[in-house]
């Protein structure tokens, strides 16, 4: 039979074995992933011990034809491979660790978005990787937020992407369950949270519309238009209809500046009088109209407009 070997390579640890049926699983509880092209199983360094421990417990070998309890010292053997760490060894570690300790509202942002890519990047340094992305757009938000094409233009891979869509989408279902629970109206500050969250990240300006029932709890929130970086198209008859369909009985309309002046102009003031004139003689009244401009916000009922 074969011998075992254990080798480090680029920071993590390679096991090489012949097939014992006790072997895949109880590697995997250890994390270790089949390499079915070099028919290796790699682990991350940190679980040196406890690899060498499994393969003496399945072969009655350290390594490297050691027997059990001996110390494996072959030039290729992993005594003296692992010595040659790269200076990440055990960075992912440490991290999850001081996080769940200090809590991850004390990780920088770069540190938190580094958690978030572990995922996707099995292997490797994504420091570099984490700060690039909060450089290129700005921070945190501005990741999360930026568009798929946009994040693979700025290297992140396809795991990547739809890891961050997700953490995105996640936090905005969260912040939607409030508005769910108690009356909208009665939850302003949450309200802009939630709207700013949507769309205040957007290079495009986008339409959006908030559907009440008659105690004013959300029932749905839409998209219903996405426009250009300047101008969204708005038809209110589509607006009013989509409401009828949805049994609501009020509205908030949103809408983005990507200017970030969020100062309404002429024709977001015409739009909304004219949704109004279409949703009154229906019963649906038309509680605000909100406009977004990067970190700041206007409502067209405090301005007087409604």
């Amino acid at each position: 039979m074969m011998p075992v070997s254990i080798v480090g390579e680029d920071g993590r640890i390679v096991v090489s074995s012949p097939y014992h049926p006790n072997f895949p699983a109880r590697a995997r509880t250890l994390g270790g992933e089949w390499d079915a092209a070099r028919r290796v199983w790699v682990f991350e360094a940190i679980e040196g011990e406890r690899v060498k421990a499994l393969c003496r417990d399945v072969y009655g070998e350290d390594g490297n034809g050691a027997p059990a309890g001996a110390v494996g010292q072959s030039p290729s053997g992993f005594a003296e491979a692992a010595v040659a760490l790269p200076h990440y060894f055990g960075h992912r570690q440490r991290l999850r660790e001081r996080m769940m300790a200090a809590g991850p509202d004390n990780l920088p942002d770069y540190e938190l978005l580094e958690m978030l890519l572990f995922a996707a990047y099995r292997r490797g340094d994504v420091k570099p990787l984490a700060k690039s992305l909060l450089a290129q757009f700005g921070g945190f938000g501005g990741v999360i937020s930026a568009e798929p094409d946009a994040l693979t233009a700025a290297g992140l891979n396809f795991a990547g992407v739809a890891a961050l869509k997700s953490v995105r989408e996640a936090a905005l279902r969260l912040m939607r369950v409030e508005l769910q629970d108690r009356p909208v109206l009665n939850s302003w500050d949450n309200l802009i949270d939630y709207c700013s969250a949507q769309v205040a990240h957007s290079k495009i300006e986008e339409f959006h519309i908030l559907f009440l029932d008659r105690k004013n709890l959300l029932i749905k929130h839409e998209r219903q238009q996405r426009g250009t970086i300047d101008h969204t198209p708005v038809y209110p008859r589509e607006v009013v209809k989509r409401a009828l369909e949805l049994n609501a009985s009020a509205l908030i309309l949103v809408h983005n500046h990507p200017s970030g002046d969020p100062t309404p102009s002429k024709a977001d003031i015409a739009v909304t009088q004219d949704i109004k004139k279409a949703a009154v003689p229906l019963g649906l009244v038309l509680h605000d109209h909100i406009v977004i401009g990067g970190n700041l916000h206007v409502s067209f009922r405090d301005l007087g407009l409604l």
